[in-house]
């Protein structure tokens, strides 16, 4: 017999790979298919297995449930903006504190420097608390560390000496570049998983809070790329 569960909590081939293992080693379980997209697993049972004993299998770090469940908890499922409210509320305080450091004497341009260098700092500090599991996830969406795994794991670091840049003003018209490029491949990635309406994970923000990637995620790179090639054109012009 054939059963589907849904799977919450898997973010990456890592945790596919995880929930197979653990399910496939349940006794009574002939075989197992995981889907990371579509967020469950198919079991081939010699006779019916208890929930209980799969949800124990999982050691509660994977949430499993029976289809007619998952209908259930998905009609609780919190909306897209409550979803994405610590991304917006991060915004927020960055946008609120490059306006404070040039109130009194306002610079645009040092402002988006501002901007930009903090958003660096602040969104290199989340992905760094799971370094281990952010380059599984940007991997996903970005074709750079999709071609270049090593690439994932610099990433977050990448990210901090940009923002170390941007504060310091030291070197900007090449961070500046380097933000153009980095950003632009990764904000063509994102595009396409939108386009292919893909439901995974948005690493901006690392593993530690799970945002879904949504359209605020392209806005979020287009934001950054549009302060960079203005400022990198009135550099150059």
């Amino acid at each position: 017999m054939k059963q589907t569960y849904s799977i919450n909590g898997m973010t990456c081939k890592g945790c596919v790979a995880a929930v197979n293992q653990k399910l496939t080693a349940i006794e009574g379980v002939d075989q197992v298919v995981v889907s990371l997209e579509k967020e469950e697993a198919i079991l081939s049972m010699k006779e019916p297995v208890s929930l209980n004993v799969l949800k124990a299998a999982l050691n509660g770090k994977y949430t499993i449930l029976e289809r007619h469940e998952s209908k259930e908890v998905k009609d609780k499922e919190p909306s897209k903006l409550q979803q994405l409210r610590p991304l917006l509320l991060i915004f927020a305080y960055l946008f609120s504190a490059s306006f404070l450091l040039h109130y009194k004497q306002w610079d645009m341009n040092q402002a988006m420097l501002d901007f930009m260098g903090l958003f660096y700092i602040v969104f290199s500090f989340f992905k760094l608390l799971d370094l281990k599991g952010f380059p599984a996830s940007f991997r996903m969406y970005d074709p750079l560390a999709k071609a270049v795994p090593a690439y994932a794991w610099v990433y977050p670091f990448l990210e901090l000496a940009l923002g170390i840049l941007f504060l310091f003003r030291f070197q900007t018209t090449l961070a500046l570049i380097v933000t153009i490029v980095i950003l632009g491949i990764t904000t063509m990635g994102v595009a396409r998983t939108l386009l292919d309406k893909k439901r995974i994970q948005c690493a901006c923000l690392g593993t530690a809070l799970k945002l879904p990637m949504t359209e605020a995620t392209l806005i979020e790179n287009s934001i950054m790329l549009t302060m960079a090639l203005l400022l990198l054109g009135q550099s150059l012009f």
